[in-house]
């Protein structure tokens, strides 16, 4: 491309197996400028970024991570519908290199879509570490489409991507297709050098005839070879949409599994003819499996890990948390000065200093607890670990009625529960779906770790991070007994096979950790400046205004007539204390606001730091709040109703706001009872 070509625009799909670095690659083009929004009408979540590159705007989609083209998931229809869409101009099909056998199957169903195709080899580092060779030459030779080498993670090859895609545009393939195969077919039509897959001839003569009888019915219609194809499979959504074609007579019954079996055994052919040195040497990751994915040691060593991630967030958190606690009693110390100097009056002073920044301030001063715990969630699932978890859990998950697949969702959570059940989608089983969706919320989320932070730490010292791994490991048990009492009142049985790509283990890549780490710590800086900001200003004001006014005795508050009527129902769990209840109602709209109300409600100012925290003990203890009711009140924190925006994700996904309240009232009742138990043995032990 020369720089004197004029600007344009190329619009790119970008498309391929899950784990095959495809998020990576687009991120090394996008950086961390994305757009994320979901596909008009459904739930599936896109990505989109823009990039300049001689001249022209590259306008770049990241696609679903999917398997193949058939419409059995959410994610495998919006992916089809948008690239045989006018909306792309080139297709990039990222593969992962190293294990090019399985990845090859999306690239045949790309191909025949008869769109322009780039397939990106990723990953070709593993590739030479593993001591393999692809032939370069021979592959696209056999495939019609460009192939180009890169690796996403050392950022090579790039440019020269960028450069084919936008030479193939309005291309279907390159040069004249060579092929040797070994059975040669006798058709009447020399197919081998029009397609990359052909195949057999019973097969051709009928995609022959379906088209036919398509091109009389639809002159319009596009690609009548893809569509013929779909006919065969008895693809539904395309005999639905061309309902005019009877080809009954044809298509006895629908030859999917012929033609997918035919792709693999054209998959093989080049295999054989481009992949060089495959068994060379033990895979690195089939020997750290033997060990990771062991029966006996897998769930071991993944609570092992578990223990030593949050280890790492309070040890470092911690520590790093210090140095905020001394930037925002500074920052207190100049407000209330400033305010002073312009004779502020009382309630202003008292809504900014009380309010505003005891609030949010309080909230922020967790960010390197957050922020390690983040870390440590990249790294594990960017070094392909998590996938191993969904394997090593299923025989537990299967035990309870669910898919290993469905405990991905359930680790997703314990970033953020939003996430968590938009991953949900995945499961092809309705009743699968909406029981993840119910149990997931059930896992300790990010924002529910100052909660954990600040109460274990004030009640337990020396025993903090182990109370609060408790709390992480009670989250899962509930849940998977949740499943199990859902399992006993289904009427029937579904099968629950797993079947779940294990990646190559690699060294995480370090952009891609960062992006996703920053985008994790921007959204809670965002809600600590939103929602919680705005909700740190209401409990002020329900604290300092009563049905008489402006009021100087909170007991006089709206606060507190609110939280004295649901006292009786929270005194059975240790909970009944009407500043704990309000603090608790706040908790829904963000469970970090439940530290901030506590501390706003009781008068605490900095709670994080030593003096805060000796402060707020002494004043629960004055009310008799003490380790029990401490402890009572995590548990709660970690069952009861989840924050606005799974809520509003529960109802968006399921599109039933039934649901939604049903799953409210449930994980209401769950908290009590969980609650209940947990105080009264917590009395006997303490």
């Amino acid at each position: 491309m020369s720089d004197n070509q004029q600007s344009s625009e190329l619009r790119i799909g970008f498309i391929g197996n899950p784990n095959c670095g495809k998020t990576t690659l687009f991120n090394a083009y996008t950086g961390a400028k994305l757009k994320v929004a979901n596909w008009p009408g459904v739930t599936v979540e896109k990505k989109e970024g823009q990039f300049q590159y001689h001249n022209h705007l590259y306008s770049l989609v990241d696609l679903p991570g999917i398997y193949s083209l058939t419409c059995y998931t959410m994610e495998e229809k919006v992916s089809r519908e948008y690239i045989m869409s006018d909306e792309v101009d080139v297709i990039v099909d990222v593969a992962d290199a190293s294990a090019l056998e399985r990845n090859l199957y999306l690239t045949l169903q790309l191909i025949e879509l008869g769109k322009p195709v780039v397939l990106a080899l990723n990953m070709m580092d593993i590739v030479e570490e593993r001591g393999m060779e692809i032939d370069l030459h021979r592959l696209p030779e056999m495939l019609g489409i460009p192939v180009i080498p890169v690796s996403a993670r050392r950022k090579t090859g790039l440019d020269i991507l960028m450069h084919a895609a936008s030479h193939h545009k309005g291309q279907k393939h390159l040069d004249p297709l060579i092929h040797e195969h070994k059975n040669s077919s006798h058709h009447q039509h020399d197919h081998h050098s029009e397609f990359a897959m052909v195949y057999s001839d019973e097969i051709e003569d009928k995609i022959d005839q379906v088209k036919e009888r398509l091109k009389q019915a639809y002159p319009e219609m596009e690609n009548y070879r893809w569509h013929a194809i779909k006919f065969l499979e008895q693809d539904e959504d395309v005999m639905e949409r061309y309902s005019k074609v009877d080809v009954s007579d044809i298509v006895e019954h629908s030859y999917e599994k012929q033609i997918i079996n035919e792709k693999y055994d054209f998959i093989e052919e080049i295999i054989e003819e481009c992949l060089v040195n495959k068994d060379k040497q033990a895979a690195f990751t089939d020997r750290v499996d033997a060990i990771l994915t062991h029966r006996i040691w897998g769930v071991p060593i993944f609570l092992c890990i578990m223990a030593l991630v949050f280890f790492l967030t309070f040890t470092v958190g911690d520590w790093l948390k210090g140095y905020f606690e001394i930037g925002i009693e500074r920052v207190e110390v100049w407000l209330a000065a400033g305010l002073a100097y312009v004779k502020a009056g009382d309630l202003l002073t008292s809504l900014i200093v009380d309010g505003i920044v005891a609030g949010v301030g309080g909230i922020l001063t967790f960010l390197p607890n957050i922020f390690i715990l983040f870390l440590a969630l990249a790294f594990l699932e960017d070094s392909g670990y998590m996938s191993r978890v969904a394997y090593v859990m299923d025989s537990i998950m299967g035990r309870v009625g669910l898919s290993g697949r469905a405990f991905i969702p359930m680790l997703l959570g314990f970033g953020c529960s939003v996430p968590a059940i938009m991953a949900s989608r995945a499961l092809e089983d309705k009743r699968d779906r909406y029981k993840t969706i119910l149990i997931t919320p059930f896992m300790s989320c990010s924002a529910r770790l100052p909660i954990y932070v600040i109460f274990s730490e004030m009640f337990f010292e020396k025993h903090a991070m182990l109370v609060a791994y408790s709390l992480y490991l009670i989250g899962i048990v509930v849940a998977l007994l949740t499943a199990v009492i859902l399992r006993v009142k289904e009427k029937g049985s579904h099968s629950n096979m797993l079947l779940i790509e294990l990646p190559e283990y690699k060294t995480p890549n370090g952009r891609s950790i960062a992006i996703y780490v920053w985008t994790k710590v921007k959204d809670y800086l965002t809600k600590a400046g939103t929602t919680i900001f705005i909700a740190s200003i209401i409990v002020w004001a329900l604290l300092n205004f009563g049905p008489h006014g402006l009021t100087s005795d909170m007991s006089d508050s709206f606060a507190s007539i609110i939280g004295k009527v649901l006292v009786p129902v929270f005194a059975p769990v240790g909970l009944g204390y009407w500043q704990i209840v309000v603090a608790l109602i706040s908790g829904i709209a963000a469970k970090e606001i439940v530290v901030s109300s506590t501390s706003v409600l009781f008068g605490i100012a900095n709670i994080n730091s030593a003096a805060g925290m000796n402060s707020m003990v002494d004043a629960l203890s004055a009310i008799g709040f003490g380790g029990a009711n401490a402890y009572a009140l995590m548990v709660f924190c970690l069952l009861y109703v989840p924050c606005a925006a799974t809520l509003a994700t529960i109802r968006k996904e399921t599109q039933s706001t039934r649901f939604m309240l049903g799953a409210m009232a449930f994980q209401m009742v769950v908290a009590w009872f969980v609650a209940f138990l947990v105080y009264h043995v917590a009395l006997t032990l303490i």
